[in-house]
């Protein structure tokens, strides 16, 4: 595809090679340089042209113009590397007031805060990035955990390696449904929107990137916290293998109680569907709150 797409700021393979910018492995980071491909998925995150969005880890900027250039309200930035600010500053200059910049850890960066700072709360915040490949699942489960929901974003619109998005949306009695399928859906909606071959990253990558959106819903099971949810999960799929008496042992359940939420306790983790995983997890926070109270 041609790049000729009117913002007025040279080819993104210009920019790198003028700034000297290569793709680190310690930041995960894969170019996507395409502004038609960026403009495209850009074009996924609802409502844009009334919204603030949020991007994690923009690089050459490559997602980030495609953004401004696709209307966004305002565009908030979150990028490690030092090497990209004066790009992004670049960018900024182009698109005066409408760009805010944080050089940081993202994981370490209280989003929320950050992003109920800005002018115009009453307009929705959504979140659109290329993730870095390695801290894309921990910054997913991240937004997925805290107390507050529905949390600070309406929507995530994220590109992760294709075998983690099929892993999100994955549904039970398959391979790919496991813990990370259970977190992301137990409160949200999920769904693969399009395919990116590696031929259109620099450098390629060996894997099929995937475009995912996430929406928040309303909890399958109200009152539950994440951290009984990651608990059950993690011991449950850790040990795929095993009937769930024996997988859930270790954290204190009975086959008792695996009976009364309606469970034999010879089922494996992949045959339970979220509502009722959800119910194993209730079942556990009850009991680690009797603990604590006696």
């Amino acid at each position: 595809m041609s790049e000729k797409l009117d913002d007025n700021l040279p080819p993104l393979r210009e920019v790198i090679s003028k700034h000297g910018l290569s793709a680190k492995k310690s930041f995960g980071q894969n170019f996507l340089l395409d502004l038609n491909l960026t403009c495209k998925i850009a074009r996924q995150v609802p409502d844009l042209k009334n919204s603030h969005v949020l991007e994690i880890g923009p690089g050459p900027g490559g997602l980030s113009r495609a953004l401004l250039m696709e209307g966004v309200k305002t565009l908030t930035v979150i990028e490690k590397d030092r090497r990209c600010e004066p790009i992004l500053d670049e960018i900024s200059a182009a698109y005066p007031n409408r760009i805010n910049t944080h050089i940081g850890d993202a994981m370490a960066i209280d989003m929320a805060e950050i992003m109920s700072g800005l002018d115009g709360t009453d307009s929705p915040v959504h979140i659109c990035a290329n993730l870095p490949y390695n801290v894309g699942t921990a910054l997913l489960v991240k937004w997925l955990s805290g107390d507050n929901w529905p949390p600070f974003f309406g929507s995530l619109t994220l590109m992760f390696q294709k075998e983690v998005a099929e892993r999100i949306i994955a549904k039970p009695n398959c391979k790919a449904y496991g813990r990370l399928s259970v977190l992301t859906n137990w409160r949200a909606k999920t769904r693969i929107l399009f395919d990116i071959p590696p031929s259109a990253f620099t450098p390629a990558p060996k894997v099929t990137s995937s475009v995912v959106q996430i929406i928040p819903t309303k909890p399958c099971l109200a009152g539950l916290k994440m951290e009984y949810l990651e608990k059950i999960t993690e011991k449950a799929f850790g040990q795929r293998r095993k009937m769930l008496r024996a997988s859930l042992k270790p954290l204190g359940f009975q086959t008792s109680d695996l009976e009364e939420i309606g469970l034999t306790g010879t089922e494996r983790p992949e045959q339970l569907d979220v509502p009722t995983i959800a119910k194993l997890a209730m079942l556990y926070q009850e009991k680690q709150s009797l603990i604590k109270t006696s």
